[in-house]
């Protein structure tokens, strides 16, 4: 190849990666239009925390799952509690409008995710600025992992924001076997990061991100509105995708940490779960977790997928008022 073929190559990978960034920015800086923070903002040395609080009563926390925001809560489930919760729906740290968890590489080319446990912190520390005390955290998904990692740090330290009690909906609990695939694997790389997270960011269709939604669910449907209503698209800014891609694929590690210490949790812990989420499986989590934690009430939905709290919000409820009936709240 002579140097002018060379140098056309060169020029046209510059044309594309300078064309896929700012393909990249423009869906970002849409979406962020099209789905404007909803809540306030309190911040913490330097680490901004975006949540909505709503209603009176005990205090209730959710945190919601990978890829997600506080929406994933405000759309139904949130309404449903106000009445007699003071409930707190938080962006998880790096997701939605929240910061990343200080000191935690952030680089095109980095890898470490933010732990559960530095998620914690953070949300603890924003929950005390709030005047949140002794809260049931309740945390789908991913949240469910960082709402076990609040209640493990009262274990260790005195805090007005101690979890009185845990609800997981569908939440992560337990080390899997095997690895996440090569989506987690890929684009958890340093170059996942540089290359295919700015592509998928810039190139992903509508009908790619509606499609991953109507996975989540099945085999329920997915709700009128809920698509446009959450803002799938805060989840595919490149900086999210980064955040959000390396706190799973690094998650495996710190779930193995936590499971050692989950026989000293004595406070109520409901778990709801569907026996068809193959997302986060019923045998894999919460079924290892209650012969740990034997003292765990676990309720298996039949013919249910990952998304309980909104597939069955009944079933929901009844288990975040059994947790506060069993603090003592109710």
């Amino acid at each position: 190849m002579g140097l002018n073929g060379f140098t056309s190559i060169v020029v046209i990978l510059g044309i594309a990666a300078t064309l896929t960034y700012f393909g990249g920015e423009y869906r970002a800086k849409k979406a962020e239009r099209t789905h404007a923070p909803i809540g306030e903002f309190v911040d913490i040395d330097g680490t901004r925390v975006h949540y909505v609080q709503e209603g009176s009563g005990p205090h209730l926390v959710l945190l919601h799952g990978a890829g997600g925001n506080l929406r994933e809560f405000t759309f139904d489930l949130m309404g449903r509690l106000t009445d007699r919760y003071t409930v707190t729906a938080f962006d998880r740290p790096g997701l939605g409008y929240t910061d990343r968890v200080p000191g935690v590489p952030a680089g095109i080319t980095a890898t470490e995710g933010a732990s559960p446990q530095a998620q914690a912190v953070v949300l603890r520390r924003a929950s005390e600025a709030l005047g949140i005390e002794n809260p049931i955290v309740a945390g789908h998904s991913f949240g469910g992992i960082v709402s076990y990692a609040w209640a493990l740090a009262g274990l260790d330290e005195e805090s007005s924001a101690n979890a009185s009690a845990v609800v997981s909906l569908a939440g992560v609990t337990m080390p899997w076997p095997g690895d996440l695939g090569s989506y987690y694997t890929v684009n958890g790389s340093a170059f996942g990061g540089a290359i295919t997270i700015p592509l998928i960011s810039a190139l992903a269709p509508d009908s790619r991100v509606e499609d991953g939604i109507a996975g989540i669910f099945a085999p329920q449907p997915v709700p009128d509105g809920y698509s446009t209503y959450v803002g799938a698209r805060l989840a595919l800014r490149p900086d999210t995708m980064r955040a959000n891609i390396r706190q799973v694929n690094t998650l495996r590690p710190h779930v193995v940490e936590m499971a050692q210490r989950y026989p000293d949790l004595t406070l109520p812990i409901e778990i709801v779960h569907g026996d068809l989420d193959t997302t986060v499986p019923l045998h894999v989590h919460p079924q290892e977790f209650i012969k740990i934690v034997p003292d765990a009430n676990l309720t298996v939905l039949s013919g249910v997928g990952h998304m309980p709290h909104h597939t069955h919000p009944d079933e929901t409820i009844a288990a975040i008022d059994r947790a506060a009936v069993r603090v003592g709240n109710q």
